[in-house]
């Protein structure tokens, strides 16, 4: 893609949609670190805690930059607005997984949500790659990642009865 072929609004509207659930599910996240999160008991897999920022800002930069490629494509075809739609549930999805761990302070609620987010962002990553390899690929990152929390999230449930 030439840099001159690129669509600088929706590409930088992408982005900044991509970001918005991990602004928002900061909200809980930043209030229970310090204080629940803290508390409980972990697995020895886990990395520190600054780390999980970088990560998922990196995480959701490739999902924007992933999102842009799609929707780059056209609207109009129906293949494109099912996959966008569907990315955009996966996004919630990553939100309330958010708000079921750090908010509720509950690794049970957690984990259902980790599950359905994971199977959304399966479905996100087929049908974005049948519309375009990059953007499947972009998303790889993304749902290993989803992976390790999951195990996190299983190992901090099985820890803190």
């Amino acid at each position: 893609m030439n840099i001159e072929e690129v669509d600088w609004k929706k590409l930088l509207i992408s982005i900044v949609v991509c970001q918005i659930p991990g602004i928002l599910g900061s909200i809980f996240t930043v209030n229970s670190i310090s204080t629940w999160y803290v508390s409980l008991d972990k697995p020895a897999l886990v990395p520190p805690d600054w780390s999980f920022s970088i990560v998922w800002t990196l995480l959701y930069l490739l999902m924007g930059i992933s999102l842009y490629i799609v929707w780059k494509r056209g609207w109009d075809q129906p293949q494109i607005k099912n996959a966008i739609s569907l990315f955009g549930v996966q996004l919630f999805l990553n939100f309330l997984w958010s708000y079921l761990f750090f908010g509720l302070r509950s690794p049970e609620a957690g984990i259902v949500g980790i599950i359905v987010l994971w199977l959304s962002i399966a479905a996100s990553i087929l049908l974005f790659y049948r519309i375009s390899r990059p953007a499947g690929i972009l998303l790889l990152p993304y749902i290993l990642w989803v992976t390790f929390a999951a195990y996190l999230n299983y190992s901090i449930m099985i820890l803190n009865p």
